[in-house]
């Protein structure tokens, strides 16, 4: 596994100023709320390209932009309490990940523009009023994770042959988890299978949560959310312990021990995220951006954890994986 390093220090000269900051180097910076829906640690890859896709198109921290950073710990309460103070600060534009976070800062303010790197259903969680034309102060990119449930599942049962029972594990707390959640167990009882739910509404439920599904399941579906994503080392281990083989949303949980995923990239989408920001700094409205689908999805295997496991990966798979884990 490969270790990263991220710088979040944005320093240097920009080669062009954009016009929005030469307006404003005088007075007060652009700011940017960056609504952090987990913590640094879990999102600092994201945060990174998210920085770095910011400098290349001219807003350099403390020079041209200012950016303030919350971490909402994967707590809804929180979410809000930060949405507002963002609408006390006055922020220009507020940077979001998920959909209760969006959700949360929608109904703090319908004037400050928000854009989310990444929602599971914008459209049906009532984030905007068309993909095409948002309208209103909202925009961004959506996930599309429910689309994705049968590909998911069908890549779990080449890996695990002859599976019968399968976990799902759920924020029932946050609704658009509970929409996947629906998903996965409509597509498990049309294949035959059965199924067990965990489900946590906070931190001091995951481990109970396992704790009844011993001996119970074969493999784990992981329903990604923002409580999810901040305890997912603790998810990880607990998965393991079990002997359990997991299926994922993003390629970040495969990289700490989990055994596969699929989905689209988070750090990309983070990137596009910021050329939605430098849009609406330059004077575009997020209503007439439009929100953006992904095209690309990576299939990523973690080989020694199939290893660990007993699992024996087919090579047919293997050579269409986007990366693989030794």
């Amino acid at each position: 596994m490969k270790r990263r390093q991220f710088i979040f220090a944005l320093g240097g000269a920009a080669a062009a100023w954009p016009l929005a900051a030469r307006a404003q180097q005088v007075g007060k910076l652009p700011t940017i709320g960056f609504l952090g829906s987990s913590t640094l640690s879990a999102m600092s890859e994201w945060i990174a390209a998210f920085v770095q896709r910011l400098r290349e198109r001219g807003w350099i921290e403390g020079r041209t932009v200012a950016v303030e950073y919350r971490w909402a710990e994967g707590r809804a309460e929180r979410a809000a309490e930060i949405a507002a103070e963002f609408v006390r600060l006055k922020v220009d534009v507020i940077v979001t990940y998920a959909t209760p976070p969006t959700l949360a800062a929608k109904q703090a303010t319908s004037a400050i523009p928000i854009v989310f790197a990444a929602a599971g259903d914008p459209l049906g969680a009532g984030l905007v009023v068309s993909l095409a034309r948002p309208g209103g102060n909202v925009t961004g990119l959506s996930l599309q994770s429910t689309d994705l449930v049968g590909k998911r599942l069908e890549l779990l049962r080449e890996v695990v042959p002859g599976l019968r029972r399968l976990a799902i594990v759920a924020n029932v707390g946050n609704p658009f988890a509970v929409l996947e959640m629906t998903e996965v167990q409509a597509a498990v009882h049309t294949l035959g299978l059965e199924v067990d739910t965990l489900e946590i509404r906070g931190a001091q439920d995951v481990v109970p949560a396992f704790e009844a599904l011993t001996g119970r399941a074969e493999a784990l579906y992981v329903v990604t959310d923002p409580l999810v994503i901040t305890n997912r080392a603790r998810i990880r281990t607990l998965a393991l312990g079990e002997r359990l083989p997991t299926i994922y949303s993003s390629r970040e949980y495969v990289e700490a021990g989990g055994l596969m995923s699929y989905g689209p990239s988070i750090p990309h989408m983070f990137r596009r995220a910021a050329e939605y920001v430098d849009k609406i700094l330059r004077g575009t409205k997020p209503g007439d951006i439009p929100v953006e689908q992904p095209t690309k999805f990576d299939l990523v295997i973690n080989l020694t954890t199939a290893t660990a496991l007993g699992l024996t990966v087919p090579p047919t798979l293997l050579a269409t994986a986007d990366e693989v884990i030794e």
